[in-house]
């Protein structure tokens, strides 16, 4: 960790006290280019935009992999109030982003929840119809 990385660390939590202050969820996040500069910062809205994907780390991987050639984003890093959840770390991955510094772990973010304040748990089923379901994939990543 950089005086710099401390200093966004700061910001993204600066943004995630934003977030909360507006009515959502509270979780900042920004995004610096190789340079040293803030590309562009987000805050989570999914409660005012209704939206339950509107993670900011969702946001600016997607603003990364539409508005950044590949070189940009991989020398950039995006700093966030916690640790992205698993959707928002393979959006990430996919933006080409090259580094995440989060403030708080996924797990201490936990400990925070009072008991019973996290999602249901989903069952999932499968793997199923394999060779039906291998054809429109076969040869795709050759």
């Amino acid at each position: 960790m950089t005086i710099d990385d401390t200093q966004f660390l700061r910001r993204a939590i600066e943004l995630a006290g934003k977030a909360r202050a507006a009515g959502n969820q509270p979780f900042g996040s920004l995004l610096v280019g190789p340079d040293g500069a803030v590309l562009a910062e987000e805050q989570n809205t999914v409660v005012t935009d209704r939206d339950i994907t509107a993670h900011p780390e969702l946001k600016l991987a997607r603003w990364a992999a539409r508005e950044l050639d590949p070189a940009t984003a991989a020398g950039a890093t995006m700093y966030t109030s916690c640790q992205p959840c698993g959707m928002c770390a393979v959006a990430i991955e996919r933006s080409g982003i090259g580094r995440v510094v989060f403030a708080l772990s996924s797990d201490q973010l936990a400990a925070l929840k009072p008991s019973g304040a996290g999602l249901p748990p989903v069952r999932l089923e499968g793997p199923a119809l394999y060779d039906e379901a291998r054809v429109p994939v076969e040869g795709y990543y050759d």
